[in-house]
C-alpha cells in the first residue's frame, strides 16, 4: 500500500485498498494481520470482508480455531476498515467484545466482515462477524475505535 500523502485525500486510502481486492494481505502495516494472511474480498466506506484459511498455527490443542486468533481476525479487519475511512488521526481499539458461537477446523475457510455502525467525532463503533463456508456464524464482535492525538501523516501514512 502506498503510504505517501494518502491522508491528503481520504478517498485515496479507500482507492488503495480497492486495488488489493483479491490479493493476499501480507504486506500491510499490521504484522499480526500479515501473519493471518487473509485475502481481501470487498471493501467500501464503512464495510470490509476478508477470507482466511484456518492453519494449524491458528488452532488450539483441539485443532479448532483459537478464540484469540478469531478475536485477532475481527480486530484486524475492523482496524483496516476503520483506516480506510480516511481519518486524519490514528484510531485505536478501546474494547473488543467477542462471542464464540461455533467452531472451525484446520483447512476450513472463513469470512470476516465488519460494518461501521456509528461514526462520531472521536469514536467509531463497529460490528464484525466470522462465518464459515456454509454461512454459519462462528463468532461475532463489537468494538469501539477512539481517535488519538497522533496524526497519521506524522507516522508516515
Amino acid at each position: 500500500m502506498n503510504k505517501n500523502n494518502s491522508m491528503e485525500n481520504p478517498n485515496s486510502v479507500l482507492a488503495q485498498f480497492k486495488k488489493l481486492i483479491g490479493q493476499k494481505l501480507d504486506k500491510t502495516p499490521s504484522m499480526a494481520g500479515n501473519w493471518l494472511g487473509g485475502t481481501l474480498l470487498e471493501i467500501e466506506n464503512g464495510f470490509i470482508k476478508v477470507s482466511y484459511t484456518i492453519t494449524p498455527a491458528m488452532c488450539n490443542p483441539a485443532k479448532i480455531l483459537h478464540g484469540g486468533v478469531a478475536s485477532l481476525m475481527m480486530d484486524d479487519v475492523i482496524g483496516m476498515a476503520n483506516f480506510a475511512t480516511g481519518s486524519e488521526y490514528l484510531m485505536t481499539s478501546i474494547n473488543l467484545n467477542v462471542d464464540f458461537l461455533s467452531s472451525v477446523k484446520i483447512g476450513e475457510k472463513v469470512e470476516v466482515s465488519a460494518k461501521l455502525v456509528r461514526s462520531g467525532a472521536n469514536l467509531n463503533h463497529w460490528d464484525a462477524v466470522i462465518t464459515n463456508d456454509s454461512g454459519k456464524l462462528v463468532a461475532k464482535a463489537s468494538s469501539n475505535m477512539i481517535k488519538t492525538h497522533l496524526k497519521l501523516s506524522e507516522l508516515g501514512f
